[in-house]
């Protein structure tokens, strides 16, 4: 029977993980069996119960790491003293850079979280919309702060991450600028355009 490669300096978990955020992506929750995936992954679908509970397991993993990753950065950017435009320009520049290098992850926490059960599902959900709240508070205290234009601050953060979700289009075009132009471009049309 085949053994799981562990990645350098990684564990088999990882590596299953990783294996199941493809497929998610690719196939979507429902339809990946874990047969796919320890097809994926070189094994047994029976060993893979070795190193995970079940396939929702694999989906919780991925959601809540891409949301301590979001709430993680945004916690460093409030407390950066920057501008609140410059806020809403870091957070938009982080959405952006996840969006080319952690793709899979980012679209299947976004596309799939669904599927949670609770209490993951409310706890996920909960994150979510606490989330798009603080970024709209930023927007929020820089209109009053003459920075930025008076906008309705939700309506903008939902413009914002539309925006960031259509970089997977830019991922599936056969001609494609570079990410470095893709985000200089998303800010200068969504950043100078908020501001007053």
């Amino acid at each position: 029977m085949a053994k799981i490669k562990s990645k350098t300096n990684g564990t088999k978990k990882e590596v299953i993980v990783d294996a199941a955020t493809r497929l998610f992506r690719e196939k979507g929750f429902k339809a990946a069996s874990m047969r796919d995936l320890a097809e994926a992954v070189g094994v047994e679908a029976a060993s893979l119960y070795n190193h995970i509970q079940s396939k929702e397991e694999l989906l919780q993993e991925i959601c809540f790491k891409v949301a301590n990753a979001f709430n993680q950065k945004c916690d460093e950017i409030e407390a950066s003293g920057l501008a609140n435009i410059r806020k809403v320009e870091a957070i938009l520049r982080f959405h952006i850079q996840q969006m080319f290098n952690h793709y899979e992850m980012v679209i299947v926490a976004d596309r799939e979280w669904r599927h949670l059960s609770d209490p993951y599902l409310s706890n996920y959900h909960n994150q979510r919309r606490a989330y798009r709240k603080r970024i709209a508070g930023i927007i929020e205290e820089g209109i009053s702060n003459k920075e930025i234009k008076d906008v309705d601050a939700p309506t903008v953060v939902l413009i914002m991450l539309h925006a960031v979700n259509g970089i997977e289009s830019w991922h599936r075009s056969k001609e494609k600028i570079s990410p470095k132009q893709l985000e200089e471009n998303m800010v200068l049309i969504m950043i100078e355009g908020l501001k007053a």
